[in-house]
C-alpha cells in the first residue's frame, strides 16, 4: 500500500501535454474510473484514421461518425496505481496521466451541499496531508441567485449553459478549499472503509435549487409538461421563495434562462456526466420544496427524479443516499412544513429500492440558520451508510428507526431495530414522543426505555393507538443507540397521500 501511495502523490503533480485530437472535458488527469463497469471515453476529432485508447492493459478501437469519437473500455477491477490513458489517431496523441480505477459517487443537491470546506472552518481537514486515492471534480457555479437582477455577462453565461466550470483534482490542502464539504467528508471517510480502493466525488449543487431544477428534461416532457412553458414560475411546484427570488434575478422576461428553471440543472451539472459510470448519488436537498405542504406532491417529484437519474445513468439500481432535513429554529412559514418533508424523505428510503435517508435531527442549527455547521457528521454518516449497504462494512450506520407500534392497555409500546444499547444521552427520559388516540390530535407523551423499546403514556390519552416522535421543525432530540446515532423522527399515521391513496410508513 506504501508503494501504491507513493506512486499516486507523485502522479498527482504531473500535467499533460496537449495534442490537437479533443477529449470531452469530463476525462481529464487525476481522474477516477468507475470499477465493474464499461467505461465509454468519447470525443472529437478532425483528422484522418482510426481512433483508439489505451489504457490499462486495454487497447480499443473507437467508433467514430459526425466528428465524434467514443471507445469503450471494458470493466476492471480496482487499481490504485496511476496509469496513463492514451488516445491516439495516427500520429496524433493525448495522453491523460494518473488515471484510477474505483468507486465513483455524484454528490448533488441545494446550498448545504454546496457549502465549501473553506467555510466551516475545520482547519484540521483544510490543512491536513494529500490523501492521493481520493480525489474529486467539483464543478464550480458561475451564476448564483443572490437577490439583484442579472446583468448581461450573466444572462449570456446562463443562455450559453454555461453553468459549471470545473476540472479533476488530487485531493491537495490546495484543492480542496471550495469543494463541497459534505461531499469532501463523505468520500474521505468512505476511502478510508474502503482501504486501498480509489474513491472520487463529482460534485455540482446550487443554493436554492428546488427538485425541478434538477429533473432530466424527459421526465418533464412525460409528466410535467406545464413547466417546460414560459410559465413555469406559476407552477404549483414552485414554491413562493423560488419564485421570489428568480423574479428577482429576470425580472418579467420569464423565456429568459434562470438556474431554477425546470431541467437546467440537470443539463448543465448532471447531463454531461450519464454517460460516465458511477456507484451511486448522495444528495442533501429539500429546503425550497419543503415550503410546500403536500407530501404527495414532494413524494413524487423526488421518486420522479431518482427514477428519472437512474434512466439517465442506464442504472436501475443506482444508490441514493439522501440527507434528512435537520433542525431549524425558526417559526416562520418558510420552515414551517419540515417535519413532513423529512416523512417525504423516510418514506422514499422505506419503499423506493436503493434509497436511503440519513437522519441529521441533532445536527441542525439551534438559531434560524438554514446552513447548519456540522457538515463533518453528516459526510461521515453517509460514508457509513453506504460503506454498509452497499460495500459491507459491518459498522453502525443506523440509528433507531421504529419497527412496531402495539397499543398495551393505556399504553403504546414502541419496538426499534438498530435498537442496541438504546439510551439518552442526557440520561434523562426520551423527549419529543407524542400520542393520539384517533391519528388527528397528538399530546406529549411520557416516554420510558425498556431495553430496546420506548413504553409510551399519556395523562390526556386513555387508550392511544398512534405516536409521533420528533414531529417539529426544532428540538433537542436525545434517544441515541450504542452507537450514538440518532432515532429517526417517526409519524405513526399515514402522511403520504399517492395515487390517491392513503400509505402506511
Amino acid at each position: 500500500m506504501k508503494t501504491l501511495f507513493l506512486t499516486a502523490l507523485a502522479a498527482c503533480a504531473i500535467s499533460i501535454a496537449q495534442a490537437d485530437i479533443k477529449v470531452d472535458k469530463i476525462y481529464a488527469d487525476h481522474m477516477v474510473l468507475q470499477q465493474g463497469k464499461q467505461i465509454p471515453i468519447t470525443g472529437t476529432y478532425d483528422g484522418k484514421g482510426k481512433i483508439t485508447v489505451t489504457f490499462n492493459g486495454q487497447t480499443v478501437k473507437a467508433q467514430t461518425k459526425n466528428g465524434k469519437w467514443r471507445a469503450v473500455l471494458a470493466p476492471m477491477q480496482v487499481n490504485a496505481e496511476g496509469q496513463a490513458l492514451t488516445i491516439t489517431q495516427g500520429d496524433d496523441t493525448l495522453v491523460l496521466n494518473d488515471v484510477l480505477v474505483g468507486e465513483v459517487w455524484i454528490a448533488s443537491g441545494q446550498s448545504n451541499m454546496l457549502w465549501r470546506l473553506n467555510q466551516t472552518g475545520d482547519k484540521n481537514s483544510l490543512q491536513e496531508a494529500e490523501t492521493p486515492l481520493f480525489r474529486f471534480y467539483h464543478s464550480e457555479p458561475q451564476v448564483h441567485t443572490a437577490p439583484r437582477a442579472y446583468d448581461a455577462k450573466l444572462q449570456k453565461i446562463l443562455k450559453d449553459k454555461a453553468m459549471y466550470v470545473g476540472s479533476w483534482s488530487c485531493n491537495t490542502p490546495q484543492s480542496r478549499q471550495r469543494m463541497s464539504a459534505v461531499g469532501y467528508y463523505f468520500g474521505r471517510e468512505l476511502q478510508k472503509q474502503l482501504g486501498s480502493t480509489p474513491v472520487a466525488v463529482i460534485h455540482a449543487s446550487l443554493g436554492g435549487s428546488e427538485m425541478m431544477a434538477w429533473m432530466p428534461p424527459a421526465v418533464l416532457k412525460k409528466k410535467y409538461k406545464d413547466c417546460l412553458s414560459a410559465k413555469w414560475l406559476d407552477s404549483r411546484y414552485m414554491s413562493d421563495w423560488v419564485r421570489g427570488r428568480a423574479r428577482q434575478n429576470i425580472g418579467q422576461d420569464l423565456n429568459a434562462p434562470h438556474p431554477y428553471k425546470p431541467a437546467y440543472l440537470f443539463e448543465t451539472g448532471i447531463e454531461p456526466w450519464v454517460d460516465f459510470p458511477v456507484a451511486g448519488v448522495i444528495w442533501y436537498q429539500g429546503e425550497s420544496d419543503a415550503e410546500i405542504q403536500s407530501e404527495s406532491q414532494n413524494f413524487e417529484l423526488l421518486s420522479d427524479l431518482i427514477y428519472g437519474w437512474r434512466h439517465e445513468f442506464n442504472n436501475d439500481d443506482m444508490p441514493f443516499l439522501m440527507v434528512e432535513l435537520p433542525r431549524i429554529n425558526d417559526k416562520s412559514k418558510l420552515r414551517a412544513y419540515w417535519p413532513e418533508f423529512r416523512s417525504v424523505q423516510r418514506y422514499a428510503a422505506a419503499t423506493l429500492p436503493h434509497v436511503q435517508s440519513v437522519t441529521t435531527i441533532d445536527l441542525g442549527s439551534t438559531n434560524s440558520d438554514v446552513h447548519p455547521p456540522r457538515k463533518l457528521e453528516v459526510g461521515s454518516r453517509l460514508a457509513n451508510v453506504a460503506a454498509a449497504t452497499i460495500y459491507g462494512k459491518e459498522i453502525p450506520y443506523s440509528g433507531p428507526v421504529v419497527d412496531a407500534v402495539e397499543p398495551q392497555g393505556d399504553s403504546l409500546v414502541i419496538t426499534y431495530k438498530f435498537a442496541k444499547g438504546l439510551h439518552t444521552t442526557d440520561g434523562k427520559a426520551p423527549q419529543g414522543f407524542e400520542v393520539s388516540a384517533d391519528g388527528k390530535e397528538y399530546h406529549p407523551a411520557q416516554a420510558t426505555i425498556q431495553g430496546e423499546t420506548v413504553v409510551l403514556t399519556s395523562d390526556k390519552v386513555k387508550s392511544p393507538r398512534y405516536a409521533r416522535y420528533a414531529w417539529y421543525t426544532f428540538m433537542q432530540p436525545n434517544l441515541v443507540n450504542e452507537a450514538k446515532l440518532p432515532a429517526s423522527p417517526y409519524q405513526h399515521t399515514p402522511v403520504i397521500s399517492t395515487s390517491g391513496k392513503k400509505r402506511n410508513k
